[in-house]
């Protein structure tokens, strides 16, 4: 997937209510050809009514759902299609697998549902099977078979037949979290295999970040943001991305030229700056980018409160006097600083992002 792949999918101004809830408000937004893409956010910030929209189990109120006609045709309105008639699958987070059916019987299902040939059905779900590496549960039922077994079943039978968009409602979340982590790899690696453009629904940021070309960051029935993960976490658009995307400290002031002045500890350096001089201002620095130093470069001084160590890296959580919340840096290795000792943080100017303040 790249810049230059045309949209698969456009959604233009789409609004959903239940009731007096706008569950979807005003959505627009391009899904290329072969991308990952995540909706992203927490719960009931309208991203699963979207992806129910897009399906066709939901009916929006207003604004179009569009792909792109196929051999030179015009686009198709998918909001006038039914959801059996629309080029799109959907993968339940439940799974749905029936039973009494063997994992090949499982999969075939929909084929024979459509009557296509029997050889053509054989050799069509052996591909699936070898794709999804489970050639030899083909005679298994779903009850023996483990729970990421189970979730490749499912998805090979949403692949089988070929759509042109596939949508995944939390796929993931029924997994224990080895198991959840190996497939987040394995879902990333059929989505370029099978050439299908995937739509994940998934409360989980860092399912999102690992798995996602780009993400959708929703909250209040809104999009928030679309970029790249790196972009996401490196350039969030507000304060509500910054926080739900990673960690991060956070400073509240006046926007300055050179950063953010903050009542009780001075100009705090951040880019960029310069726009909007004097108006309410937030000062995102990710931990990974507060840096312990020596007194003579120090930003913020204060007292270590505790370390935490997660085996690659440490967080150190520093109390400083004039700011509420606790300060965290983080280190790779363990952190070299006890609990009680004063310490010195910086950061660099450009790793401080400047945001509005959001009322």
């Amino acid at each position: 997937m790249t810049e230059t792949e045309p949209a698969l999918l456009s959604l233009a101004h789409l609004t959903k209510s239940f009731g007096d809830t706008r569950a979807v408000d005003d959505v627009s937004l391009d899904i290329r050809a072969n991308e990952f893409f995540a909706l992203l956010g927490p719960s009931g910030c309208g991203k699963t009514t979207l992806l129910r929209s897009i399906a066709g189990f939901e009916q929006p109120d207003s604004g179009s759902i569009t792909m792109p006609g196929q051999d030179g045709k015009p686009d198709v309105d998918l909001r006038a299609l039914p959801p059996e008639r629309r080029p799109i699958n959907l993968m339940f987070q439940s799974y749905a697998l029936f039973p009494h059916m063997s994992v090949e019987k499982n999969v075939a299902y929909g084929l024979e549902r459509e009557r296509l040939g029997k050889s053509e059905v054989r050799s069509r779900v052996g591909e699936v099977l070898d794709t999804v590496g489970l050639t030899d549960k083909a005679k298994a039922r779903p009850a023996q078979l483990s729970g990421g077994q189970r979730q490749r079943v499912a998805l090979a039978r949403a692949i089988v037949k070929r759509p042109r968009l596939l949508l995944l409602d939390e796929p993931l979340s029924a997994l224990d979290r080895k198991v959840r982590a190996e497939m987040q790899l394995e879902l990333k690696r059929l989505q370029h295999e099978v050439g299908i453009t995937f739509v994940v629904v998934t409360h989980d940021q860092e399912e999102a970040m690992s798995m996602a070309d780009r993400i959708a960051v929703m909250h209040d029935g809104r999009v928030q943001q679309v970029d790249t993960p790196v972009d996401l976490y490196q350039r969030p658009a507000n304060t509500f991305v910054a926080d739900f995307i990673g960690s991060s400290n956070a400073f509240q002031g006046t926007r300055q030229p050179a950063g953010v002045d903050v009542p009780g500890l001075g100009l705090l350096p951040g880019l960029p700056g310069g726009d909007g001089t004097g108006e309410a201002a937030v000062l995102v620095v990710r931990p990974e980018d507060m840096q312990v130093v020596d007194a003579d470069r120090a930003v913020l001084t204060g007292e270590v409160l505790d370390t935490q160590f997660f085996g690659g890296r440490s967080t150190i959580a520093v109390a400083v006097p004039g700011h509420a919340a606790p300060v965290t840096a983080t280190q790779q290795g363990t952190a070299d600083v006890v609990r009680g000792a004063r310490v010195h943080l910086a950061w660099l100017p450009d790793k401080g992002v400047v945001l509005r303040a959001q009322e």
